[in-house]
Formats: structure tokens, C-alpha cells, sequence
């Protein structure tokens, strides 16, 4: 079946026009105008000796020439990489290397690193977005190049399986893969997912989450895309901007990790008009109970309902659909198509209830078609048509799914399974603390041991001795943790994860 994603754009672009589907700072573009741009990109990557299925890594902050590369290269039949503009050389060369890509499109505030990257892994074809932090490097090429060929009109007519987006894991558990998206998958997925909170074209998305993860792309820009709404960018993530930003562009739709929310709510609205704000979405972590209440109160009620997804997903693939329906701490029920399911460690399929934890598996529309090059991992992550997500939960009677902590940080103490989310929660409700993480550390006796680092709010008084007294009251003695670590700010990645492989190697 033939089917491109960026007829998402064209389509949109036809019904209105005239309409903004990007603000950037004090630059509004209509869907015409990005549809017609993007078409030049699209005819300029060809020019360029690029062939349907080449694959175009794209290393930009939230910038509407990350939009504009983004359909172009789908419009020519092309593969997008995104890339994290924080990337070192040496992270450029290896992503550049194991993708296959051909081209390079970064900025002048990446450059250096880029380019020296794109000489490693041996591309020669960099192009470089202008900033104002300098002129770009010597073997690099401006980004306007990508304009200077008129717009066809044409959308190539790749397969629906054909891969869009070739999108790199994280790689907490070893080096990135890159997850093969598809053009399918990822319609389903904008189209299904933002169904669920009624999005439509009078809805402003903002922009904050970074548009080369897959929460940025998929549930914010292809999401507003699809429904012919618009996308307020920020470029990087700071509370009292943000703020700004909402009130504006009068932003509809909030879609944030945990650390966000954690960082708008110690900011407060200040007295903004942020009153056009009508849905709330979490993903990428579990949001602790407390912060997503307090939120809501600070915020005019504003319910913030929580999903769940991975790169592999395409996104979503499940979400708590409204503010009656929801259940606080849940990440919902399976979006239209997919299907959820908890197995034990031989494989059998878990029913309802709290004690039957096991691994969340997943399947439908949205899961990958694999990972690039890597057909045993590929064939480990993807079992008897289901995906096998590497986190710990259960479901209830109602359907409902709930996480408890990633498997591989579960820590086993002395042959008692702990689960760091459960005591983060009740490190969360308390009055000092604004953020913690839970790791486990090895202990010769008990194999592991429960170790927590904490931020306090600013001016609070607690101390270690405090904070593990109230641990110790409010959780069972397996469980308290036996060290406190009080920190300035927790290790983040690019999305406001907090890093907790950064926590384990500092001890």
C-alpha cells in the first residue's frame, strides 16, 4: 500500500492554508507557507544525489527548520535520524555511522562537534542552520541550499512500511539502537492518541518537548499536524519561558515528562492568564502522585492525565482519557488497536491484580518493525508478535495498567523485590523535597541496598537523619533507604529524564 506521512502536511495545507501551524519567538508560519518550504527541501535532497531511502540525520533544536527538513525529507521517500544537538563527536560519528545517513543537517551552535563527527563516520554532506553563534564551519553548507530548488508539488509514494523515522533509543542498557518506524505506524499513532483529549485544528500544542524524541515528534508535532493545529516551539526548556510562551499563544495542549511538570509547579503561573490551557499530558517517566496533584490545584484544575510509550511505539500506547475516567498513578487503558499484557519470567500471561507483577508487553499498530541491523535484538525485543518493554507492572480488574519501575531497576534486596518508584512517591509528599530517584547499589550481604538522592526545596532545613526517619516510618524495613545523598540537581537527558545510570556510576 502506498502511503507517505507527510500528506498529514499537504492535506492541512489545502484545508487551511492561511492557518499558523508554527510560532517560533515572533514568527508565525502558515501551513502553505511550510508545505510549499518543505517541498523545496525535498527537491534540493534529491538534487543532492540522495535516492528514495537514503537516510537524512537532522540535529536541531525545536526550530522550524527542524519542521521543514522533517516533511522534506519524507516528501523525497527519505529516512529522517534525529539527533540530539547535545551530541559529542564522538555520539555524531557513531549515530551517523549505524544509520547509514548520507547528510547531516545541525546548527552553528552544534557545528563543531557535527562536523567532526560527520568526518569519522565519513559524510561528507553537512548542512548548517545559523544561530549567531558563528559562521559555519569550513566543509559545511548553509541550510538555505536546502531552498533553493522549486517545490514539485510531488510527494513520493513510498509503502506504508517503509521506514520515516529512524529513531535512536536511549541506550541506558548498552549502545542506541535505532527503532525502524514506519510511515503507518506513525499515522496511527498521531492520529489515534490525541482522539483520546479531542484534539482539533483551533488547539495550540506547545512545543517544549524535543522534537527529535518521540513523545516531541510524534505526540506534539505530528499530533497538531494531523488535526491542522498549531505548535508553539521553544527551543530549550526553561520554566519561567515556557510560562511566557503559554499565555502568548494562548497554548491549549501541555505535554511534558515528570521533571517539567515538577519545574512549572515550583515556578507557578505568576499571575499569567494561562486560561485557553484545557489538557494536560505526562509521559516518558512515571509522574509522582503529589506533583501531578499539586499541579492541578496551582494550575486552575486543570487534570493532568498520564500516558505511556516508547521509541518503540511509535509514542503512545496507552493514556487515561479524561479527568472522570482517569485513575491517578495509572498510565490508562490500550489506545484503539494496541493491545497491553503482563507476563511472568516464563512467559505466561499474568492476570488482573496488585501482587501479579510482571513484564508490560505490547502489540498493534504502533510497535516497530524492528531495529536496524540488529536482527537479534531485534528478534529478543520482539517475541510471538508481541514487544517486550523491559518495565514491571500490573493491570487491574478494570483494564487499567499500572507501572512499577523499570526492570532493570528493580532492586532485590536481601530476596525482597523493591520497587524505587513506590519510595519515591512517598519521598515526593515530603514538604522539603522537590525532586528524588531511587537506585539500588551492591551490598555484599544483601546483594543490594536501597540508596536515594534527593533536591530540597530552596531554604529547607532537612537533613539525611530526617529524611531517613521519615522513610523508615512510612515504608516497610526492607524497604527504607539506608543512604541519603542531598544534591543541587539530578543528572536529566535530553527530554527531563532523570538519569539514574549517571546516579549509580557517581557513588
Amino acid at each position: 500500500m502506498s502511503f507517505n506521512l507527510a500528506i498529514m502536511l499537504r492535506e492541512s495545507a489545502l484545508a487551511t492554508p492561511e492557518s499558523p501551524v508554527l510560532f517560533a519567538g515572533d514568527r508565525t508560519l502558515g501551513y502553505r507557507e511550510v508545505d510549499e518550504a518543505s517541498g523545496r527541501v525535498a527537491a534540493s535532497l534529491l538534487a543532492r544525489g540522495l535516492t528514495p531511502g537514503d537516510a537524512v540525520a537532522v540535529q536541531l533544536p525545536n526550530l522550524p527548520e527542524f519542521v521543514l527538513a522533517y516533511f522534506g525529507i519524507l516528501k523525497a521517500g527519505l529516512t529522517m535520524v534525529p539527533l540530539n544537538p547535545l551530541f559529542t563527536a564522538r555520539e555524531v560519528a557513531y549515530h551517523l555511522g549505524d544509520s547509514d545517513a548520507r547528510v547531516l543537517i545541525t546548527s552553528d551552535v552544534s557545528a563543531e562537534a557535527a562536523l567532526a563527527g560527520a568526518v569519522e563516520a565519513g559524510v561528507a554532506d553537512v548542512l548548517v542552520v545559523p544561530l549567531g553563534a558563528g559562521p559555519a564551519p569550513n566543509g559545511a553548507a548553509p541550510f538555505a541550499d536546502l531552498l533553493v530548488h522549486p517545490d514539485s508539488g510531488e510527494i513520493h509514494a513510498t509503502s506504508s512500511d517503509d521506514t520515516a523515522v529512524l529513531l535512536y533509543t536511549s541506550g541506558t542498557t548498552g549502545r542506541p539502537k535505532g527503532a525502524e518506524l514506519t510511515h503507518f505506524e506513525l499515522y496511527m499513532n498521531c492520529t489515534v492518541a490525541p482522539q483520546l483529549f479531542g484534539m482539533t485544528a483551533s488547539d495550540v500544542a506547545l512545543g517544549a518537548l524535543p522534537l527529535f524524541h518521540v513523545f516531541g515528534l510524534s505526540s506534539v508535532l505530528n499530533a497538531a499536524v494531523r488535526y491542522g493545529g498549531s505548535v508553539a516551539l521553544v527551543p530549550r526548556f526553561e520554566a519561567q519561558a515556557v510560562l511566557d510562551v503559554m499565555e502568548r499563544r494562548r497554548v491549549t495542549v501541555l505535554s511534558g515528562v515528570p521533571t517539567m511538570y515538577v519545574a512549572l509547579l515550583a515556578a507557578g503561573p505568576g499571575g499569567r492568564d494561562l486560561s485557553a490551557l484545557r489538557a494536560a499530558v505526562s509521559g516518558g517517566a512515571s509522574i509522582p502522585g503529589e506533583v501531578l496533584r499539586g499541579f492541578e490545584e496551582a494550575f486552575g484544575g486543570v487534570a493532568v492525565l498520564e500516558g505511556y510509550g516508547l521509541s518503540e511505539t511509535a509514542s503512545t500506547a496507552s493514556f487515561n482519557i479524561s479527568a472522570e475516567q482517569r485513575k491517578v498513578l495509572s498510565i490508562g487503558k490500550p489506545i484503539w488497536g494496541v493491545q497491553m499484557a503482563v507476563v511472568d519470567t516464563d512467559g505466561r500471561h499474568l492476570p488482573p491484580g496488585e501482587d501479579n507483577v510482571g513484564e508490560v508487553l505490547v502489540r498493534g499498530h504502533n510497535v516497530m518493525k524492528g531495529y536496524y541491523k540488529r536482527p537479534e535484538a531485534t528478534a529478543e525485543a520482539l517475541r510471538d508478535g508481541w514487544l517486550h518493554t523491559g518495565d514491571l507492572g500490573y493491570r487491574d480488574e478494570d483494564g487499567y495498567f499500572f507501572i512499577v519501575d523499570r526492570l532493570k531497576d528493580l532492586v532485590i534486596r536481601g530476596g525482597y523485590n523493591v520497587y524505587p518508584r513506590e519510595i519515591e512517591e512517598v519521598l515526593y509528599a515530603h514538604p522539603d523535597v522537590v525532586e528524588a530517584a531511587v537506585v539500588g547499589r551492591p551490598d555484599e550481604r544483601l546483594g543490594e541496598e536501597v540508596e536515594a538522592f534527593v533536591v530540597l526545596r530552596e531554604g529547607a532545613a532537612a537533613t539525611t537523619e530526617d529524611l531517613t526517619a521519615y522513610a523508615r516510618d512510612r515504608l516497610a524495613a526492607y524497604k527504607y533507604p539506608r543512604a541519603f545523598h542531598l544534591l543541587a540537581e539530578l543528572p536529566k537527558g535530553a527530554t527531563g529524564k532523570i538519569l539514574k545510570r549517571e546516579l549509580r556510576a557517581a557513588r
